[in-house]
């Protein structure tokens, strides 16, 4: 049985921002300091549209933005501001996520993470808006409050955790409480925003806290994984991946623009897998997985940040395997997984959505348009456990008005693939030059023309899909 499906090019459209370019992840603010990070990440911003990053610990002592010596207080921005003049260097901005606590203002030695970034609570609140008042103050001096208003303050990193902290809503809320009220005092225009949650907890009641307690409030946040066990009892991966609907993080999203309300919602932490090693971020599953999951999110949210745009990430420890199932779109060398190139074909897309007609259990369609030109969208996925196989795909375009020569695009195992051809020259843990050359070649998109004719009032095309893959025809039109 094939797939079919339809759409009518000149059809009422919905608009179609880029929504998921607003932020891209990171992993930890020194690694900012990295050429190699820096290079990816200028690559990212000029090939995807990448506009923001966020990253965690950029109040870690590592960073040296506070510390303790003979038992002074001692402030140093100067490692924030390479990285912050970095950023707007390449046409970036910084989406702030204000942690984790320096050990000067330490409640406590709880720490996570190899770089043992401390979780507890401030001692003395003073010190700690005093902290956050001088370092956005000295921004605004440096940068302009014109520019710092365009940037996003994020209150810590998943405090329903317990490995971020107490997992308590009250310890969370009197932090945001100090944190939104120092940042006010600067410039009340300046966006603030949290919970910054694991799994979309917390929203309602972070909202009705600040309400009650006349808190200014200017965005909400929070993460998810389609491993994420949503409430459920256990910590069985496999056994919620199996449980679970194709569109899970869909389900989830809806549920956080309605507790939300009338606040822009910003997803800053998402992904194929929240484990930072897991095969399926180097493999063609998780374009599919992005294109899809994006393209279900239209709509709902301001901001959905991937996590994270390069294996240059070092929570745990820094493994020099090129694939080594990391959270990257790029891995070490740079090189571009198919998570890389699904970004890629979504940048390309035009900004308006066309309704489509059809459905079919592991694929979906959808229609985008642009200037003078129109893309077909193609996924066939299935979560892990879950059936699936190569599929043909029809889909008739109506509105056109003469056959068209479309440019077609792939992801799947045989294309846009490097983990695949990197396999087959035995695994090499470390690469020569010339072997990186050829990993490159084999990550790349190869357009291949594709003839649309039409047939029956309609623009006709059939596509087979493989297992977990991605398409997109894209063809030029004449709107009459």
């Amino acid at each position: 049985m094939n797939a079919r499906f339809a759409g009518d090019l000149h059809g009422h459209a919905t608009p179609f921002p880029h929504f998921w370019e607003h932020t891209v992840g990171s992993g930890h603010a020194t690694l900012a300091l990295r050429a190699d990070w820096q290079a990816q990440l200028k690559r990212a911003n000029a090939e995807l549209g990448m506009k923001h990053v966020r990253f965690h610990g950029l109040l870690s002592d590592d960073m040296g933005t506070l510390v303790c010596e003979n038992d002074t207080l001692l402030y140093s921005f100067f490692n924030a501001d390479q990285i912050f003049d970095f950023l707007l260097s390449i046409g970036m901005k910084p989406f702030v996520e204000l942690s984790f606590m320096p050990s000067a203002l330490s409640s406590g030695n709880k720490t996570v993470f190899h770089y043992r970034a401390n979780v507890t609570a401030p001692k003395d609140y003073a010190q700690w808006s005093a902290l956050i008042r001088r370092l956005v103050q000295h921004w605004a001096e440096r940068y302009g409050l014109a520019e710092v208003r365009q940037w996003f303050f994020e209150v810590w990193n998943e405090p329903n955790l317990t490995a971020f902290g107490s997992g308590k809503q009250s310890d969370y809320f009197e932090l945001y409480r100090y944190t939104v009220q120092a940042i006010k005092a600067v410039d009340h225009s300046l966006k603030v925003g949290g919970p910054a949650t694991a799994e979309n907890a917390w929203v309602a009641e972070f909202i009705a806290f600040c309400e009650g307690n006349n808190l200014p409030v200017d965005f909400i946040t929070t993460h998810h994984y389609p491993t994420d066990a949503f409430g459920k009892p256990g910590d069985d991966t496999e056994k919620q991946l199996s449980e679970s609907p194709r569109s899970v993080l869909r389900t989830q999203t809806r549920e956080v623009r309605v507790n939300a309300g009338t606040l822009p919602v910003y997803y800053t932490e998402w992904s194929t897998s929240s484990n930072p090693r897991d095969p399926l971020h180097d493999d063609p599953y998780a374009a599919a997985f992005i294109v899809k999951t994006i393209l279900e999110a239209t709509g709902l949210v301001q901001g959905y940040s991937y996590w994270t745009f390069s294996d240059i990430f070092e929570e745990n420890y820094f493994p020099s395997v090129p694939f080594q199932g990391g959270f990257g779109l790029l891995n070490i060398h740079g090189i571009a997984k198919p998570s890389y190139r699904a970004f890629e074909l979504l940048h390309a897309l035009g900004d308006e959505l066309i309704p489509c007609q059809g459905s079919y259990p592991t694929v979906d369609a959808w229609l985008i348009r642009g200037n003078r030109s129109a893309t077909i969208v193609l996924t066939n996925f299935a979560l892990p456990c879950h059936p699936i196989a190569t599929e043909s795909v029809i889909f008739s375009v109506h509105g056109a008005h003469a056959a068209a020569n479309g440019t077609l695009r792939r992801i799947d195992l045989h294309h846009a693939n490097a983990k695949r051809r990197w396999e087959e020259m035995g695994k090499p843990e470390y690469l020569s030059a010339a072997m990186i050359t050829e990993l490159d070649v084999a990550s790349r998109l190869r357009p291949e023309a594709l003839t649309m004719a039409i047939s029956d009032g309609a623009l006709n095309l059939e596509v087979s899909m493989p297992p977990q893959s991605v398409a997109t025809i894209q063809f030029a039109y004449e709107n009459r």
